[in-house]
C-alpha cells in the first residue's frame, strides 16, 4: 500500500478500508477489522468504508449488522448499484421483503433497462403475495421484448412460464391458460406446457380435455406417478380404467404399483405376486421402500409375508418360484434383503438379523446389507452396534459421501463425537477443521445431531455452544430459526439458567456470612 507509505496519507479512511478488506480475504480478520474501523472513524462519511465494514459483517454471517452498515453506506451515496445489490441480497435472505421490494425499486429507477431489475422487482410483489401486481410488471416488461415466434429464445421462455406460474398462484386459471395457448409456440419446454395446460384443465373442470392430455402425458413417461393422479382426478367416478388390464411394457412399474394402494383380497395377492417376482427377478432393491405405503394394512401385510417367505422357501429348495424358468442366484439374495426390512418394519428385529445375516454370508461385498443391518440395530436399541456396522459398509467403499455421511450421524447417535468429526473430515477442505469447514458449508444435519450427542452425554454447554452455532448459521430461515428455537434452544437456555440460579442459591444457603 504505497499510499499508505506517504505520512500525509497514512490516515486515509477509504485505504484502510480496502486493506482491511484484502487482509480479511487473506484470513486475518482480526487486523482487518482493526483497519477498517480506523477507517471508518477517520471519514465516517465515506460511503466504501461503510461498504467495507458491512462486507466484513456479511463474511462473518452477522447480516444484521452488514445490513446497517450497506444503508449507512446508502445514505453518503444513495444511487451506488453495488451497494444496493448487496443489500438486496441480504434482505432476501433475511426475509425482510418489504425492505427487498423497496431496494429492487430502487434499482429498476436506475437500470430500467436491464431485465434483472424488473425480474428482481416482480419477484418482490410474488413473495409478498400481491401476484396481480406481480403479474402486471412482468407482463410490462414483456411488452419491451423484442422476440420474434420463430426465433429460439430461452430466457423469453422462461419469463413466459414463470408470468404464467403468477397468473396461476393469483388463482387467474381462464387468463393463465389464455396466456398458454397465445405464447406457446414461444415456450422452449413443451413438457411443462402439457402439464401446466393438465394442470389449469382440472381447475377449469374441463375434464374430457384434461384425461386427454394426462393419457398424452402417460404414453411419453409411463413412470411418473403425478400423470396417474391427474388423469383420477379427471376421470368421472365409475369411468377409472383398470391399470391390472393395461397392456403394459416389461420395464413399466408404476402402473403395477398403483392398483395395490386400492385392490384387496385374491386380486391384491395376484398383483403383488407379479409385482414382486418381477422385482426380486430383476434385483430392484428399492422394492421395499415402493410398498412401505401399504404396512397401514395389516391384511395386506400379512399377504406380503406370506408372499415373500414362499420365495424364500422355493428359492432355497429349487431355485425356483414356481414352474417357471430358474432363477439366478441373486434373486434369492434380494428376497432375504426384502424380509429383513419386512420384521425390522413389523418390530420383529431377531427374524430381521435372522435374514439380514444369512444374505451378508452369501454376499459379503454388497453395501446395501450391512446399511440394513445398521438400521435393524438402531431399531433395537443398540446405536453403538449399529454405528459399528454403518462403519463397515463405509468401509467397502470410502468414496461414497452418502454412507460416509450416514455413518457420521451414526457416531455422533453413539456419542462418538471425535470419530464421527474423522469421518467427516474425509470429504472436507483440506487445511481446516471439519467442524469449522461444515459450519461453513452450513451443514445443519451435523451441528443438530451433534448438540444432541452432547445433551445425550449430559455436557449442556458444549450442547449450548452448538444451538448458538445453529442459531447463528440458520438466521436466514426465519420459520426454522422459531421452530428450533421453540424445540431445542430455548428448553437447554431454561435448564442453563435453571441450573446457574439453583447453584447459586445454594451457594448462598451454605456459606458462611462475613463480617
Amino acid at each position: 500500500m504505497s499510499i499508505l507509505s506517504n505520512p500525509k496519507f497514512a490516515e486515509h479512511g477509504e485505504t484502510l478500508a480496502m486493506k482491511g478488506l484484502t487482509l480479511n480475504c487473506l484470513g486475518k480478520k482480526e487486523e482487518a477489522y482493526e483497519l477498517v474501523r480506523r477507517g471508518l472513524r477517520n471519514d465516517l462519511r465515506s460511503h466504501v468504508c461503510w461498504h467495507v465494514y458491512g462486507l466484513l459483517q456479511r463474511s462473518d454471517k452477522k447480516y444484521d449488522e452488514a445490513i446497517k452498515c450497506y444503508r449507512n453506506a446508502l445514505k453518503w451515496d444513495k444511487d451506488n448499484l453495488q451497494i444496493l445489490r448487496d443489500l438486496s441480497l441480504l434482505q432476501i435472505q433475511m426475509r425482510d421483503l418489504e425492505g427487498y421490494r423497496e431496494t429492487r425499486y430502487q434499482l429498476l429507477q436506475l437500470r430500467p433497462a436491464q431485465r434483472a431489475s424488473w425480474i428482481g422487482y416482480a419477484i418482490a410483489y410474488h413473495l409478498l403475495e400481491d401476484y396481480e401486481m406481480a403479474a402486471k410488471i412482468i407482463e410490462e416488461f414483456r411488452k419491451t421484448q423484442q422476440t420474434s415466434p420463430d426465433k429460439v429464445d430461452y430466457e423469453y421462455s422462461e419469463l413466459l412460464l414463470y408470468q404464467n406460474q403468477v397468473l396461476r398462484e393469483a388463482g387467474l386459471n381462464k387468463e393463465a391458460l389464455e396466456h398458454l395457448s397465445n405464447y406457446e409456440k414461444q415456450i422452449c419446454d413443451k413438457l411443462a406446457v402439457e402439464e401446466t395446460r393438465g394442470e389449469l384443465f382440472l381447475r377449469l373442470e374441463r375434464l374430457d380435455e384434461a384425461t386427454e392430455v394426462y393419457r398424452r402425458l402417460q404414453e411419453r413417461n409411463p413412470e411418473n406417478w403425478s400423470y396417474y393422479r391427474g388423469l383420477e382426478n379427471a376421470l368421472k367416478p365409475g369411468k377409472s380404467p383398470d391399470l391390472t388390464k393395461q397392456k403394459l411394457s416389461p420395464s413399466c412399474l408404476v402402473p403395477r404399483r398403483l392398483p395395490l394402494n386400492f385392490l384387496s383380497g385374491g386380486k391384491f395377492r395376484e398383483c403383488l405376486d407379479r409385482y414382486l417376482r418381477m422385482n426380486f427377478s430383476k434385483g430392484c432393491p428399492p422394492v421395499f421402500t415402493t410398498l412401505k405405503s401399504l404396512y397401514n394394512d395389516k391384511e395386506k401385510v400379512s399377504i406380503i409375508e406370506e408372499l415373500v417367505v414362499g420365495y424364500e422357501t422355493s428359492l432355497r429348495s429349487c431355485r425356483m418360484f414356481s414352474q417357471n424358468g430358474e432363477e439366478p442366484p441373486t434373486t434369492l439374495l434380494w428376497v432375504q434383503y426384502f424380509l429383513a426390512q419386512h420384521f425390522d418394519m413389523i418390530g420383529q428385529q431377531t427374524l430381521a438379523l435372522e435374514h439380514i445375516n444369512a444374505a451378508i454370508e452369501s454376499t459379503p461385498t454388497l453395501i446395501e446389507l450391512f446399511l440394513i443391518k445398521a438400521k435393524i440395530y438402531k431399531h433395537a436399541g443398540n446405536i453403538k452396534e449399529a454405528a459399528q456396522w454403518m462403519d463397515e459398509a463405509q468401509a467397502l467403499d470410502t468414496a461414497d459421501r452418502f454412507i460416509n455421511s450416514k455413518c457420521a450421524k451414526y457416531m455422533l447417535k453413539a456419542g462418538l463425537i471425535k470419530e464421527a468429526e474423522e469421518m467427516c473430515s474425509k470429504f472436507t477442505r483440506e487445511g481446516a477443521s471439519a467442524v469449522e469447514n461444515l459450519n461453513e458449508m452450513q451443514c445443519m444435519w451435523f451441528q443438530t445431531e451433534c448438540a444432541l450427542a452432547y445433551k445425550g452425554m449430559n455436557k449442556f454447554g458444549e450442547a449450548l455452544k452448538k444451538c448458538h452455532e445453529i442459531e447463528r448459521v440458520s438466521v436466514c430461515c426465519w420459520a426454522w430459526q422459531r421452530f428450533f428455537t421453540a424445540a431445542f434452544v430455548l428448553p437447554l437456555l431454561c435448564f442453563g439458567v435453571s441450573s446457574i440460579l439453583w447453584r447459586s442459591r445454594t451457594t448462598s444457603l451454605t456459606s458462611t456470612p462475613t463480617a
